[in-house]
């Protein structure tokens, strides 16, 4: 098996000997927006996937950029640490959530992915492999690297601060009843000592915190990776135990709860599914099928019914966040909604093309369905409305999907200053994509 050293030798002359414009060819990919049709030459970084240390000592983790999360948790869970933030579905790549955003329930403490890396191998437009840090001469790409999406370069390997765990988590799920209260109650929640938090907003009057703490024993665990689904027993329990493993998979094996979009959650359907097949990994490869031969389109065409995919993940000020909440069940209706506080880790530095303000703590609202209508709607009519709300409250929208922003209002939002000179610097030639171009036009 080759070393990373020399894939990466390998790699980057094979960049540098072609100059036609590329894009990654790997396995998994966690973009919910259709690409281009246009047939563009791949690069296959598909090998850059091994966890090359694990430092307990160090408490950090020394691993490839192509690594999925599944993997990397295993990982480092046999070294009884994980990765800071390990984000909820096992296809993403920790690469992936770095040049895009990752979030988890550590994110109260540790910010987003992205805030507890070291230090990064990237390939750049250029054809360069640059180790860069906060520190080095090449720090303007480190911190430049978050929400560029492969724009400035690849991520070919890189170091994250580890934290030690314990072999199980107990959950405390509380109810709410009005917005206001239950921000209120997930801000103060941030500043005590639990080791997870996030929550679910079901419907009006009926809101969840979900506050996880290690321990060495529990007195039972759940299995929610078959016959159970996780996030109704939030609903049902007010205590819950999981084994710390079970614990960072929760949401994978029902994708939250969008599984019921394929049946999975379905009594009869289910254990036709099997462990194997309920979990993102499947879910995926049923969405990229279906947008690739439109089944749903055609059987909505023939219901008469229109349809748009609001597939979004925002981050609202937590000062703000029941405005956004009223706004989100009233205009799109949407349920159920998660809910994920993100605090800064240490002090919070500036990312320039994820700009989030200093010493404010924001939630991240992820909501992933379709909104149906019997009368015709303009393309991206309600994904518009969410937008201009998130501009309205002072928040910030992930690109992993559908983005409808005009040009200008694009890079008022994210820093066309800062890119353009790190894409002069890093991608002289524009072998790799324009952002605005990628992410919004789907080129």
């Amino acid at each position: 098996m080759p070393s990373y050293e020399e894939k990466r030798d390998a790699l980057a002359a094979q960049f540098r000997s072609s100059r036609e414009n590329v894009r990654l060819g790997k396995d998994t990919s966690n973009l919910f927006r259709d690409r281009s049709g246009a047939v563009q030459k791949t690069l296959n970084v598909r090998s850059f996937n091994n966890v090359l240390d694990v430092d307990t000592a160090g408490s950090r983790v020394d691993v490839e950029g192509m690594t999925p999360y599944s993997d990397l948790a295993a990982a480092t869970l046999a070294h009884g640490c994980i990765p800071c933030v390990v984000p909820q579905l096992k296809s993403i790549t920790i690469g992936g959530a770095i040049s895009g955003v990752g979030i988890e329930s550590t994110s109260f403490m540790y910010g987003l992915v992205h805030e507890s890396v070291q230090e990064m191998d990237v390939l750049t437009g250029n054809g360069d492999v640059l180790t860069c840090s906060p520190v080095n001469e090449y720090s303007d790409l480190f911190f430049g690297m978050p929400n560029s999406y492969g724009t400035l370069g690849y991520i070919l390997r890189l170091k994250a601060q580890t934290i030690p765990v314990k072999p199980f988590v107990r959950l405390e799920h509380t109810r709410h009843t009005e917005a206001v209260p239950f921000f209120e109650y997930m801000d103060r929640s941030c500043d005590q000592e639990i080791d997870f938090l996030d929550g679910v907003m079901f419907a009006p009057g009926e809101f969840y915190t979900i506050r996880g703490s290690f321990t060495d024993d529990a007195p039972y665990t759940s299995d929610y990776t078959c016959e159970q689904i996780y996030y109704r027993s939030i609903r049902e329990k007010e205590v819950d135990y999981l084994t710390t493993h079970d614990y960072i998979w929760r949401w994978d094996t029902d994708w939250f709860w969008c599984s019921k979009n394929v049946g999975a959650q379905n009594r009869m359907l289910r254990p036709l599914f099997g462990r194997k097949r309920l979990n993102s990994v499947f879910y995926t490869k049923i969405m990229r099928w279906n947008a690739r031969w439109g089944l749903t389109r055609r059987i909505n065409t023939l219901r008469g019914v229109h349809t748009e995919s609001v597939i979004q993940d925002i981050d609202i000020p937590i000062d703000r966040a029941h405005e956004f909440y009223s706004f989100f069940d009233r205009e799109i209706g949407i349920r159920p909604v998660w809910v994920c506080p993100i605090g800064a880790y240490k002090e919070r530095n500036d990312f320039p093309l994820y700009p989030m303000q200093h010493e404010c703590r924001y939630v991240n609202f992820g909501f992933w369905d379709v909104v149906s209508s019997r009368e015709p709607i303009e393309e991206g009519f309600y994904n518009k409305k969410v937008e201009e709300k998130v501009g309205e409250l002072g928040g910030i929208k992930s690109l992993y999907s559908d983005v409808y922003y005009s040009r200008e209002k694009f890079w008022q939002i994210y820093n066309q200053g800062a890119y353009r000179k790190l894409k002069e610097k890093y991608d002289a030639d524009g072998r790799l994509k324009d952002l605005y171009d990628k992410c919004v036009l789907d080129q």
